[in-house]
């Protein structure tokens, strides 16, 4: 008999093919280079200032915008790294990492209808963001094999429907980071169509030498119509600590935070100050984790090389991008549900994180962020494709 009941249900093919390879890698025993966690801990100072706070009791409900020092630390460090002054007390929000801030901000300002332009590939939550919303997505091309921006495409998507632009640098899944012309074309057609931008930052430290990430907030009129997102996650190594930020006008943050207190209301209060203390302590811990993740970067680079899948090479986050053609596949999703059982290593392929799925057919995922010792191993199985 059916249920009376019925729900809107959102499925993600990112979601399943994520399941689908971590159930592989189990049953398998394989090296799992598809998730992107970092396999070791952060800074032993913001370790030892969670397990300190969890001691002292900060273990209740913090304020609902953060911590005051955790907001003050926020501010300090956006400023001191990309030169933006922002105001702890009314325009910084603590959020339960990244991709709630992502969520509140789209819940916030999409109405049903409206358009969201966006960098293809998606990272994930982007889609059902947008779709829980009632918004439309506008996908404009990172597409292989170059992953460069098309200028002509993004401009040719706004439209008077346009509420929005989301934009993701450096980018998951392709290590993009977006150069200046990049950056400064986006701020032009934002200020022309006076669109609102929400900039996905978490990234914003994995960059590698060469490159240099430059926030879209500091482009000229840009700061009054910009949401800039980021996390500690990925920055310190502890994703599942899941504290993140919005950051902009104070208009703006009362917007995001009225939404945000009806999702999780609050959450990490002894993470928060051992994320404070990471913040103002933490550069040069930053500095010496980015050159260690350039040179397992490297490791993989070469190692996939030397089994015929020529890597592009990104320029920041943590993850690799090959075309699996040269191997004698045309479709990223066989491959990686084949590469288990040929060579006991897993990767997640491209095209789930596509609208036109044919675009990223070709293309897979690989994480960096691993021991040297497990990407050696992955690397000495993957040999086996080459046999």
């Amino acid at each position: 008999m059916a249920s009376p009941w019925r729900a809107q249900r959102l499925t993600s093919s990112t979601t399943t093919i994520f399941a689908e390879m971590s159930a592989l890698a189990v049953a398998t025993g394989s090296v799992n280079l598809g998730q992107g966690f970092p396999d070791s801990d952060g800074p032993g100072f913001m370790l030892e200032a969670a397990r300190q706070a969890i001691t002292d009791g900060v273990n209740q409900y913090p304020p609902g915008r953060g911590i005051a020092p955790l907001r003050q630390a926020v501010a300090a460090h956006t400023l001191r790294h990309h030169g933006l002054d922002y105001d702890p007390d009314t325009e910084v929000l603590i959020t339960t990492g990244a991709t709630e801030a992502l969520a509140a901000t789209i819940q916030a300002y999409v109405d049903p209808g409206d358009e969201v332009v966006a960098l293809e590939p998606f990272y994930d939550s982007y889609a059902a963001s947008i779709d829980l919303a009632g918004g439309v997505r506008v996908g404009v091309g990172l597409f292989g094999p170059d992953f460069r921006l098309d200028h002509a495409e993004l401009a040719a998507a706004f439209t008077p429907r346009t509420k929005l632009v989301l934009v993701n640098s450096p980018h998951n899944p392709t290590g993009v980071v977006l150069g200046d012309e990049d950056l400064a074309a986006i701020a032009r057609l934002a200020v022309e169509h006076d669109v609102l931008v929400v900039t996905d930052e978490v990234y914003e430290h994995l960059v590698f030498e060469g490159s240099v990430h430059r926030s879209l907030a500091s482009y000229p009129g840009m700061r009054e119509r910009t949401i800039r997102i980021s996390s500690s996650g990925k920055t310190f190594s502890a994703t599942g600590w899941k504290i993140g930020w919005a950051m902009g006008p104070a208009a703006l943050i009362d917007e995001v935070t009225a939404v945000k207190q009806f999702l999780t209301y609050v959450s990490g209060a002894p993470f928060q100050p051992a994320v404070a203390r990471a913040l103002d302590e933490g550069d040069a811990w930053i500095a010496d984790s980015v050159r260690d993740l350039q040179g397992r970067r490297d490791q993989l680079a070469e190692g996939l090389a030397s089994v015929g899948l020529e890597p592009a090479v990104p320029q920041g986050t943590y993850f690799m991008t090959t075309d699996v053609r040269p191997l004698g596949y045309d479709d990223g999703v066989a491959f990686c549900r084949e590469l288990p059982h040929r060579a006991g290593v897993v990767a997640i392929p491209h095209q789930v994180f596509y609208d036109r799925a044919e675009a990223g057919r070709p293309y897979v995922r690989w994480a960096f962020c691993k021991r040297a010792e497990v990407i050696d191993e992955a690397v000495r199985r993957l040999g086996a494709l080459s046999r």
